[in-house]
């Protein structure tokens, strides 16, 4: 049936036997042979999200597999050569805060780094690069092929072998491995399903529609009936990627250069530089549409079925007919973007087309610089299902399938950073499932990722959800500089993910800080001296003496390289270590913000210890709730009070009476507990006491998070 939002959802069908698989073909009577192989951990899906799961999980130390439909397109960048930009350059530092892959392998595959947002502050600078899609490709398949504990084999999977749910945990059933094309089964502890557009995936050009999750590439057909008929809320969204056009067809020279950063900004804490000389990065060149263009589009938009379709497409990420559309009688911005440092190919960043072939031609040819390009390949839209993200837990494990996780584009996201952060946590989480350890939950006070995945599992998503700086309450502490701080300790102690070396590396710098930051608040003088130390910085006479070093940093004009200048002894060992330097520097400028906000975050930090349990019957709860506050907690099934808190149309009302009802609860189950045992269980178990701190809540107060 059709349910709010767009999504479908059909009824689950009745629990099997232990042994026995749903929903499938007569392929599945053989599926518990003792013959076929098992692993702790299968992963469906070779892209963004698929990649780092597997290498997470592997790292963690479980025997991990990775079923792809060819290996060969492992890495493979299916829509624009970048990587990172602002709020998805924050993603790329944690992922590889917590070991991921993408940082390392964009240090050793672009052509063409910056630094977006520079004219504000660190703490929302976005990191980005062009890639060398080959290099990237050739580099990735080479990290995975020879990681420990992962085997990659090429193979779809058509079906998931199911059993009874374990008692103590939500689920109607558990997964315990797949079945794959050939009839074949591959047992496993937990699965990973990374599919990105390929789910049910159709690709269309103008009134022409084909299977296919990639150009080229099939679909996932069983897979994705089998998760509807296991009851999973089904979506549908669209994406779309533009023509590709030849580099020596292309007129340059009346076009806006746009130039790369020199020296480049690595993205991985373990790169002291990327792999490129600076001189030797390639530009970026900017066009833009003409009113030629839009006439052509507005008087074919009869040819096209791609933007006639009521599926969600990416807001920030639109067709060129999306835009000419929305925003009439403007020009639209065209960056011209290398693929390789080889290559022939342009990416035309902003031209995003699904017209037939011969009319994406005449839109080209309008374009200034562009009117001789030769077009490669013609832009296509895809169309793929997606499962409501509402269904999964924080560690991104599913509710209604035990073990089952997934990760990427399949949750409701777009953009490879989104996939990879996802995947990391997936894969990090569908390990410790594995070992019987809890999870491995980023909040979103600790991270990106936290904000993104809370976002999804909280709130849903209708349209392909992208990370942007203005989702992040907590900016100032979040910032890129710092995510090593923030996760690679976590990573290491609690999941096991993080490398020796990476998380010695960690370690020191932790400690270099802490150092530093002594060092400086330390070294006090008179505003006076040090208006003679260092006349070019121009400071107020009628600020209080003695001023530390460390609050001189925080002028515009200071950094480590001018205070060791001035006062050699002892900061000149503090400036020799530019990395160090330049954190230190950052630490100062966000220090009276980082305090500020400090209250902020332990408030929500506490609201998320309060943790609700996972078969909370709403609608049986004796609270002062409505019927329309019970749906939506019943629909979205948030996790802890915190995230009750960011659920729209959830009052401040219905909050404190549920907080209100958890406490009592908690009051009594601890009555309980402390009389003598009597052999019989009460009800109130369903509310464990590891579930609550041991905090008074009696002067808590409650405010709906900002999103």
């Amino acid at each position: 049936m059709l349910l709010r939002s767009g999504w479908r959802r059909l009824a689950l069908t009745p629990a099997l036997r232990p042994g026995h698989r749903r929903a499938g073909s007569e392929v599945g009577a053989a599926a518990a042979t003792a013959t076929s192989p098992r692993y702790e951990v299968v992963v469906i899906g070779g892209g963004h999200a698929g990649t780092e799961a597997a290498a997470a999980a592997a790292r963690g130390g479980a025997r991990t597999l990775l079923l792809t439909h060819r290996i060969g397109t492992i890495g493979e960048m299916s829509c624009n050569p970048s990587f990172g930009g602002i709020g998805k350059g924050h993603l790329m530092r944690e992922v590889d805060a917590l070991d991921g892959l993408c940082g390392r392998l964009c240090d050793r595959s672009g052509v063409h780094y910056k630094v977006l947002n520079r004219g504000k502050g660190p703490a929302v600078w976005g990191l980005r690069a062009q890639i060398d899609r080959g290099r990237y490709k050739e580099t990735m398949q080479k990290e995975i092929l020879n990681t420990p504990l992962l085997t990659v084999r090429e193979a779809s999977v058509e079906d998931l072998l199911l059993t009874e749910p374990e008692p103590g945990h939500p689920g109607k059933c558990q997964v315990t491995g797949v079945i794959l094309g050939d009839g074949s089964t591959v047992h496993a502890e937990s699965v990973i399903l990374t599919t990105g557009t390929f789910l049910r995936g159709m690709v269309l050009i103008g009134l022409e529609m084909h299977p296919a999750g990639r150009l080229g590439d099939q679909p996932a057909i069983g897979l994705a009936q089998t998760l509807e008929k296991l009851g999973f809320a089904v979506g549908r969204l669209k994406t779309g990627t533009p023509p590709r056009l030849a580099k020596d067809t292309i007129d340059f020279s009346g076009l806006e250069e746009r130039t790369a950063d020199n020296p480049p900004v690595p993205f991985s804490f373990l790169s002291e530089a990327v792999w490129i000389k600076p001189e030797d990065q390639l530009s970026c060149y900017l066009t833009h549409t003409t009113l030629k263009a839009q006439q052509i589009i507005h008087d074919n938009l009869h040819l096209n079925n791609h933007i006639r379709e009521t599926t969600r497409g990416p807001r920030y990420c639109p067709s060129l007919e999306s835009k000419v559309l929305r925003f009439p009688n403007r020009q639209h911005q065209v960056w011209l973007e290398p693929e390789g440092l080889e290559s022939n190919v342009i990416y035309p960043q902003g031209m995003s087309m699904t017209l037939p072939p011969e009319l994406q031609e005449q839109v080209i040819k309008s374009v200034p610089g562009l009117e001789k390009a030769k077009m490669l390949q013609p832009g296509y839209g895809v169309q793929y299902d997606f499962l409501d993200p509402r269904q999964l837990t924080a560690s991104l494990e599913s509710r209604l399938v035990q073990r089952l996780f997934f990760a990427g584009q399949i949750n409701g996201t777009t953009g490879y950073e989104e996939a990879a952060a996802q995947g990391v946590i997936a894969g990090i989480n569908a390990c410790l499932r594995v070992h019987g350890k809890p999870p491995f939950i980023v909040s979103r006070t600790e991270g990106y990722i936290g904000v993104l995945i809370d976002d999804l599992t909280t709130l849903g998503t209708s349209e392909p959800y992208r990370m942007f700086t203005s989702r992040v309450e907590f900016r100032m502490s979040l910032r890129p500089d710092n995510a090593d701080a923030r996760l690679t300790h976590r990573g290491f102690e609690e999941a096991g993910c993080v490398s020796q070396h990476r998380y010695e590396q960690a370690v020191k710098m932790r400690a270099a800080l802490e150092d530093g930051i002594a060092t400086l608040k330390s070294l006090q003088f008179s505003i006076s001296k040090w208006s003679q130390l260092i006349p070019e910085i121009p400071f107020s006479s009628s600020r209080r003496s003695p001023v530390s070093a460390f609050d001189i940093l925080q002028h515009p004009e200071a950094n480590m390289e001018v205070l060791a200048r001035a006062v050699p002894e002892p900061l000149g060992r503090l400036a020799q270590w530019r990395e160090l330097a330049e954190r230190l520097k950052i630490e100062a400028a966000y220090e009276w913000c980082v305090v500020n906000q400090q209250q902020e975050i332990e408030e929500v930090r506490r609201d998320e210890a309060l943790r609700l349990p996972e078969d909370l019957d709403y609608f049986a709860i004796d609270a002062s709730l409505s019927t329309e506050v019970r749906e939506k907690l019943d629909s979205n099934r948030p996790q802890t009070i915190g995230a009750v808190s960011r659920i729209p149309g959830i009052t401040p009302a219905a909050i404190v009476n549920l907080l209100r009802f958890v406490k009592t609860n908690h009051q009594k189950t601890e009555k309980l507990k402390a009389l003598p045992p009597t052999g019989k269980v009460t009800g109130e178990e369903v509310f464990r006491e590891s579930n609550f701190p041991k905090t008074d809540f009696s002067q808590s107060t409650f405010v709906k998070t900002p999103l």
